[in-house]
Formats: structure tokens, C-alpha cells, sequence
């Protein structure tokens, strides 16, 4: 199913939750789309839910990484602790 300006307009408020909110609330989305209780148009509308919060997770994710590494850069230490600075 293509994407579309109208599904990026119906979930722009993910942009506005945290990681865990957002980790927790895909989480919800997955468990009711394996109980295979929804309507196919529930479903729909949940797996496109689903899609942008697992994206936003991602983006999270990725720039926490982003820091770490500049941090670990900076202090002149390797991911195994050991100084480079030497």
C-alpha cells in the first residue's frame, strides 16, 4: 500500500511522543494485529499506526547512537573502554 500525504498527516502527532511512549504504543499496535480480532480496515489503519511508530523509534534510536559515538570520539576512548589518548 502506497503512502501517502493524507497517512503522514493522520500520524503527525508521533513526531511529538518519546521513545518509550512510541516503543510502548507499537508494541499495543503489534499484539492487537496478532490477535487477528480487527476489521481489515482497523487493521489497516493500525499497521500504518504501526509503521510511523516503529520509523520514529528508529530515528530515536539512530540519533542516540549518533551521540554516544560523538561522545566516545570526544573522550578519545574505544566502544571497549580503552584510551586511545595515550
Amino acid at each position: 500500500m502506497p503512502k501517502d500525504a493524507a497517512a503522514d498527516d493522520a500520524h503527525a502527532d508521533v513526531a511529538d511522543l518519546g521513545y518509550e511512549q512510541a516503543r510502548d504504543e507499537l508494541a499495543s499496535i503489534v499484539s492487537r494485529l496478532e490477535g487477528g480480532t480487527e476489521t481489515l480496515e482497523e487493521s489497516m489503519r493500525l499497521w500504518e499506526r504501526g509503521e510511523a511508530l516503529a520509523a520514529h523509534c528508529e530515528r530515536w534510536l539512530d540519533g542516540a547512537q549518533r551521540t554516544i559515538g560523538a561522545m566516545t570520539d570526544e573522550s578519545g576512548a574505544t566502544p571497549d573502554g580503552v584510551d586511545t589518548d595515550e
